[in-house]
């Protein structure tokens, strides 16, 4: 009696892509750089090095790949191959110029414009509110005494707005005070996926147009 062979099982890979990449203008875009991928050892270094795309200048600096791509490319591959994906079914690759030497003049110039016009919307905000009043006011109550330049009230109260401001901002330099995101950091990552969702939503509607275009005769 003869036994059949066993039938060969089809590799399963799975696939969970990065939101948000950034890449080297001029280099070759692999899996390895916009996914995790969980498969069989023998395949694992082989897909992270497979190309997904090599980019061009006409593609400009943001490239939407999409799952359906990744799918295609890695069967083109391994024939028979069996794709679980997993979160988002797509990611955005920014492509970015070789980073250079910060300049020093441009972060004096960029701090000096920051300072003074911090200081002129703190002064502004004060003197429509008439916080020179306020303060002799308060050190009035407090004292006993009217004086027209409560300077080490004032003194106080900058120092004060300044620590207030640390605090809030959970930042001092490169140091943080705890794990928790600052306000400006959870503004910005808003701003991001605004932004990501905006570009995502073009670059399909462009790759639904030349789709469009070429099924005409």
């Amino acid at each position: 009696m003869t036994h059949s062979p066993a039938p060969t099982v089809a590799p399963i890979v799975y696939l969970r892509l990065r939101s948000r990449v950034r890449m080297i203008q001029g280099q070759d875009l692999h899996l390895g750089d916009v996914a995790q991928l969980l498969t069989n050892p023998e395949w694992e270094k082989d897909l992270l090095e497979l190309v997904l795309k090599r980019p061009q200048h006409q593609d400009g600096n943001l490239i939407l790949i999409d799952m359906l791509q990744i799918i295609a490319k890695i069967r083109d591959h391994i024939p028979g191959v069996v794709v679980e994906s997993l979160g988002k079914p797509h990611v955005l690759v920014e492509l970015v110029e070789k980073p250079r030497k910060p300049s020093k003049i441009l972060f004096v110039l960029v701090w000096v414009l920051l300072f003074f016009g911090s200081a002129l919307t703190i002064m502004n905000f004060h003197a429509d509110v008439s916080m020179m009043e306020v303060q002799v006011r308060i050190v009035e109550m407090i004292t006993g005494r009217k004086d027209e330049h409560p300077y080490l009230f004032q003194i106080a109260y900058s120092i004060g707005i300044g620590f207030g401001m640390i605090v809030f901002f959970n930042h001092l330099f490169k140091k943080n005070w705890n794990e928790e995101p600052t306000p400006l950091e959870v503004e910005m990552y808003l701003y991001q996926e605004n932004v990501d969702q905006y570009v995502v939503a073009e670059e399909y509607e462009k790759m639904a147009r030349l789709q469009t275009k070429d099924k005409k005769p």
